[in-house]
């Protein structure tokens, strides 16, 4: 303000030769409040509601760019005009300068004269109304956050959370670095006292995850140098992924997930690299979690058990837990194939193993076979064990599967292997005869045995085919004909052709008296079968057996 005095009163004041937008001009020169005295207040907490750093910003620069008069005459900056008119352009300078800067020591700058004919040039001139500009900082982006905001519209105390997230950030990547270049010492040998233990590891396996989830709250995934399980993982630092380039504009462009296209392009990395250890072996274990039908992971993993020269018995133990998640898979079959293969050299001078092992193997059949007995990869599988390990004879398997007979009568998987297990067993067949063909070899009492059992089984389910299919198939073996189990099949129809007294408990046992009676010439017998049959007792065939009573 003008200094108090004699001649500061004589002279106009402000209010009476200034017009209203004058005065609010001159107000305007203060860019903010003055402080009250006591503590700083330059704390975020202390700040107004809906300070941002925009707001801030601007104060700060409008403190640091003073306000400029609007009205320069160029005649005066070329040393025209004489001293009137210098006074007119240095006087409103000095005083809005001072006021900003230096509120209470424009008296040390200029003397009292001096400071009564700049304000008395300022308050009478009626040529230079005093307006200011305000220099305005132009627009400045403080960043963009990663739900698309910008920061410069953060509050303070929004920024200073960011601020401390991104001095943390800064924090751990110091760390991570420090990790690496010990890493990298150890792996070059220089220094033999240099060891990265596990735990630091461990360590650096978490920072890495921590730094990537404050990346991507700081800049979005845009923003982030390393994305993935595995690309945060630094046991893989050392690996360069090998990422499947789509054609563009595909028709049928896979939509693989982003866990799985990252795992998918490190094995094609170390496949490349012909890499077999263990973290390659954990590589394969991540990527059959998330697709177990994945037969080029599976071939890797076994060449990988085999490269390293590692435990099958440990393989099974995890193989069985795989495959009772994934009941119908076959590349879980075909794996623990080559497993056997691999360690049957290893058992097969050892009957005490070799028991152990099909002990093993059974009891896991059996738990698997519960879940879905009829699983065809399950049972070629076993078929397979028998032939590899020999157990054609052996008491526990056959007994294993009359169990699952006893269990489900109709369970014709089961009949199958029984009849594997007994008539391919190379003590009591011959090589190279079909399975449907009589075998000379097949000791009669063993046709009779399983005759025997077919009718004790057939008996509990009369409609059921697949006893009638194993006893056809123990005669076939045996080369005995229909007629000799005519007299059993009879036992299940009873007057037939005989209107309201004919009673027929099996269509099967009636097909098979058909054709018992072609074998002995007698036609019309089994024509009056076939009939019956066409007409009551399984017309969905008729076409069937009509045609079979146009053939005999």
């Amino acid at each position: 303000m003008p200094p108090k005095g004699k001649k500061a009163k004589n002279g106009k004041s402000a209010d009476s030769s200034s017009t209203p937008g004058e005065a609010s001009t001159a107000a305007s020169l203060e860019p903010f409040p003055p402080a009250e005295p006591g503590p700083s207040t330059s704390t975020a907490e202390n700040k107004p509601k809906g300070w941002t750093v925009f707001v801030q910003s601007q104060i700060f620069f409008d403190i640091t760019q003073p306000p400029t008069p609007t009205w320069i005459d160029r005649s005066v900056l070329e040393g025209k005009g004489g001293a009137e008119a210098a006074a007119l352009w240095l006087a409103p300078r000095l005083a809005v300068t001072h006021r900003l800067f230096y509120p209470n020591e424009l008296g040390k700058v200029l003397g009292p004269k001096s400071q009564e004919e700049i304000w008395k040039a300022v308050n009478n001139s009626p040529t230079f109304p005093l307006r200011v500009i305000k220099r305005r900082q132009k627009a400045q982006s403080f960043g963009i956050d990663s739900r698309g905001r910008e920061v410069g519209t953060y509050t303070l105390p929004e920024f200073e959370a960011r601020e401390e997230r991104r001095i943390k950030l800064s924090c751990l990547l110091l760390l991570s670095n420090r990790f690496s270049e010990l890493r990298d010492r150890e792996r070059r040998g220089f220094d033999k006292s240099v060891v990265v233990t596990e735990q630091e590891y461990l360590e650096e396996k978490a920072r890495r995850k921590e730094m990537a989830q404050l990346q991507k709250k700081l800049y979005g995934t845009q923003g982030m140098a390393k994305e993935g399980k595995l690309a945060l993982d630094p046991e893989w630092d050392d690996v360069t992924p090998i990422k499947l380039e789509e054609p563009e504009k595909a028709l049928a462009a896979i939509a693989y997930t982003a866990d799985y296209a990252e795992a998918m392009s490190y094995l094609r990395a170390v496949m490349h690299a012909k890499e077999y250890s263990p973290r390659c072996l954990k590589l394969t274990e991540y990527i059959i979690e998330m697709n177990p039908a994945h037969y080029t992971v599976w071939l890797y993993r076994a060449a990988n058990i085999f490269a390293l020269k590692l435990s099958i018995p440990d393989e099974f133990v995890w193989l069985n837990a795989v495959a009772l998640e994934n009941l119908k898979n076959y590349q879980i079959w075909h794996h623990r194939h080559l497993l056997v293969e691999n360690y049957w050299p290893v058992i097969a001078s050892d009957p005490r193993a070799i028991a152990k092992f099909a002990e093993d193997e059974r009891d896991f059949l059996t738990k698997i076979l519960a879940e879905d007995t009829k699983n065809y990869h399950v049972w070629s599988y076993r078929s397979y064990l028998v032939g590899k390990l020999n157990l054609y004879s052996d008491p526990e398997e056959l007994q294993s599967i009359e169990d699952m007979i006893d269990a489900d009568v109709r369970n014709n998987s089961a009949w199958s292997h029984r009849f594997f297990l007994v008539f391919l067993d190379p003590k009591n067949s011959s090589p190279g005869v079909p399975a449907t063909q009589p075998d000379s070899k097949v000791p009669g009492h063993l046709v009779d045995r399983e005759i025997a059992y077919a009718k004790e089984k057939i008996e509990l389910a009369p409609q059921n085919q697949s006893g009638w299919h194993y006893l056809r198939g123990v005669l076939a073996k045996g080369a005995r004909p229909l007629t000799s189990v005519e007299e059993f099949a009879a036992s299940f129809v009873v007057g037939l052709g005989e209107g309201e007294n004919e009673d027929v408990r099996s269509t099967h046992a009636l097909e098979l008296l058909a054709e018992s009676y072609i074998g002995k010439e007698e036609p019309e017998k089994a024509d009056l079968c076939f009939s019956r049959l066409a007409e009551k007792w399984d017309r969905i065939r008729e076409g069937y057996w009509e045609w079979l009573r146009q053939q005999s």
